[in-house]
């Protein structure tokens, strides 16, 4: 049934990933901007007692240098007291706060996980002011070409940045790092393990529409409601794809391709139908075969369409349809726990 559904979609096929990047770069989210030359940072606020003392909480200016020019933002570094390595999570958050209401932080460090996470505005405006925070670095006068990096592409950078950092501490696991990011931050976490092969693991909740669903066919948002609302967060050439999707050179299951054979977790809810569960769990489908060549189990599924309670984590691609509404959840988080610890001695 769901090979036949996916047919009917007309997909274009799998390349390799240079050539499937190329194509997202080139055709939806633009170029990444350059990696710095230099990155430094400074631990700027400590509070030990935290999580009632099972963790301490710093806040860290980081500086990127490229170009002749510097741009500075903060994260915030939730970490295990004990003695230990730990897993981790890049968590790229709509708020700066810790804990926060998409972030149960010390439920996360009880599940034994550190946590890096940042405010996506400390980066750049969620708008289509281009001379704002990092846009402001890379565009002179707010002024972009139709191939360069919208909004969401720049929001990965900074995770790439904060992965940057994390590379340093010795209290991190390398061999389970994890990015991860609800809504159009879902579709920003899907960006940025494509892009950066420190991270292990990806998980992208509810992120829908240029995110984790296949755009052919898909209820709810399309590229041309999209572009509406946010054309900022792509290049200017994703605009030649409203109401003529058919024509688009990919679909989203490049992007979730490009990131085998890494592990990728695909959070969906019952009733966020803009986002389309169905177009999500076919995402998972068709971005298989990019896994089974690595000799790795892709997405391993019922031959059904997705019902709440579903839950597939077999495979390196998993996926979960819990009930509910468009929010990162308590359960999101811990069914996604679960996938990991699952696979994470398989890295």
């Amino acid at each position: 049934m769901l090979n036949q559904l996916l047919a009917s979609k007309k997909l274009p096929p799998l390349g390799t990933k240079e050539e499937m990047l190329d194509i997202l770069f080139k055709e939806e989210y633009g170029y990444m901007p350059p990696k710095p030359e230099k990155v430094t940072w400074t631990e700027t606020t400590v509070i030990r007692n935290f999580c009632a003392g099972k963790a301490t909480l710093t806040k860290v200016d980081i500086t990127s240098e490229f170009n002749g020019k510097s741009f500075t933002f903060p994260f915030y570094v939730t970490m295990p007291t004990k003695d230990g390595v730990y897993p981790f999570f890049i968590h790229i958050n709509f708020r700066a706060d810790v804990p926060d209401r998409y972030m149960p932080t010390e439920e996360l460090v009880d599940n034994g996980f550190a946590v890096l996470s940042f405010g996506y505005k400390d980066v750049t405006s969620d708008n289509g002011d281009f001379t704002d925070g990092l846009a402001g670095v890379l565009y002179e006068n707010g002024q972009r070409n139709s191939t360069d990096a919208g909004k969401l592409a720049m929001w990965a950078w900074a995770a790439h940045r904060v992965m940057d950092y994390a590379c340093t501490i010795d209290k991190l696991d390398k061999k389970c790092s994890v990015v991860c990011g609800h809504s159009r931050q879902g579709k920003t976490a899907l960006l940025t393990a494509a892009t950066d092969e420190r991270f292990c693991f990806v998980h992208s909740n509810n992120s829908g529409c240029s995110g984790s669903a296949i755009t052919r066919g898909k209820d709810g948002e399309t590229v041309k409601d999209i572009c509406k609302l946010a054309s900022f967060w792509f290049c200017e050439n994703y605009q030649q794809y409203i109401d003529n999707e058919e024509n688009m050179p990919f679909d989203q299951h490049y992007l979730v391709a490009s990131i085998a054979p890494r592990f990728v977790h695909i959070g969906s809810a019952e009733t966020d139908i803009w986002a389309d569960p169905v177009s999500e769990m076919l995402t998972c489908v068709a971005a298989s075969p990019a896994f089974e060549k690595h000799n790795k189990k892709g997405f391993v599924c019922e031959n059904r369409l997705p019902q709440v309670g579903d839950v597939y984590h077999e495979g390196s691609i998993g996926y979960h349809l819990r009930k509910g509404t468009h929010y990162f959840s308590r359960e999101d988080w811990l069914l996604l726990i679960d996938f990991i610890n699952r696979h994470k001695n398989e890295i």
